[in-house]
């Protein structure tokens, strides 16, 4: 009998594909592409990817980004989905609609809103199903200022499942990246947290954690507790606040 044995401490291959937990800069490589598309990537499926799903007797129109970590040492390509509906979202009384504006606001109320810090009304409009999770990673990916111009000409069509302006950004911002926090869910799925993405510069880690913590935010994966980026280890637990940091983009990875 041979056994080549490694100490219980050490973290082994099991076998599979390697999966990242952690922070990542990443590059948006496409949107909802086809199987050829996917093969041109280095990733292989049997059959044509299905962007329609339902789910509790809802359909939805899957907006598919995959997004790729060049970090050295580090590198890998994963999937962040978006679920949309063509349908205007609403509170689950009817009373409230989340609306929308050009600069990349969102809010709920029962009309157009009426706050003060609320800009540019004419410009307003009551916002799909799963646009605002849309709006926020466009706002990271595209890097835009606060104030700046964040809308979709043909919102209407995306919503509907139509992705073609989404597919003309990749190219446009080929050279953009965001910060994503990725996860482990089950032991063997990778998975993107949705409620917060972060702009390359400068990197702040404390608003990943702010969002982790405020209601509604916590994110159903494993992840390492500085939430610095790293191979997968199924020991991690969940963030913890007093330990992340702002890290100065000198002292952070070349990208």
């Amino acid at each position: 009998m041979a056994i080549q044995s490694n100490n219980s401490e050490e973290v082994v291959s099991t076998g599979g594909i390697t999966l990242y937990t952690g922070v990542a800069p990443v590059s948006v490589v496409a949107v909802n592409p086809n199987l050829s598309e996917l093969s041109e990537l280095g990733i292989n499926l049997k059959t044509e990817p299905e962007y329609k799903v339902t789910l509790n007797e809802e359909d939805y129109n899957k907006l598919v980004f995959w997004l790729k970590s060049d970090v050295p040492g580090l590198s890998f390509t994963t999937r962040f989905e978006i679920l949309m509906q063509s349908k205007h979202r609403a509170s689950k009384d009817g009373s409230k609609f989340m609306w929308a504006n050009n600069i990349g606001q969102t809010t709920w109320s029962a009309d157009v809103p009426a706050y003060d810090w609320w800009k540019n009304k004419d410009k307003t409009r009551k916002a799909y199903v799963g646009e605002d999770t849309l709006i926020n990673f466009t706002k990271a990916w595209a890097n835009v200022a606060a104030g700046g111009e964040i809308s979709f000409d043909t919102i209407d069509a995306i919503a509907q499942g139509d992705v073609k302006e989404l597919q003309e950004y990749v190219k446009v911002l080929s050279a953009n990246k965001l910060r994503v926090l990725v996860g482990v869910k089950d032991g063997k799925y990778q998975a993107v947290y949705n409620r917060h993405f972060g702009r390359l510069k400068p990197m702040r880690d404390d608003m990943f954690i702010k969002a982790l913590n405020e209601d509604y935010g916590s994110f159903n994966a494993e992840y390492n507790k500085d939430l610095k980026l790293q191979v997968y280890s199924p020991t991690m637990i969940v963030a913890d606040p007093v330990t992340a940091t702002v890290v100065d983009s000198a002292d952070a990875w070349d990208v």
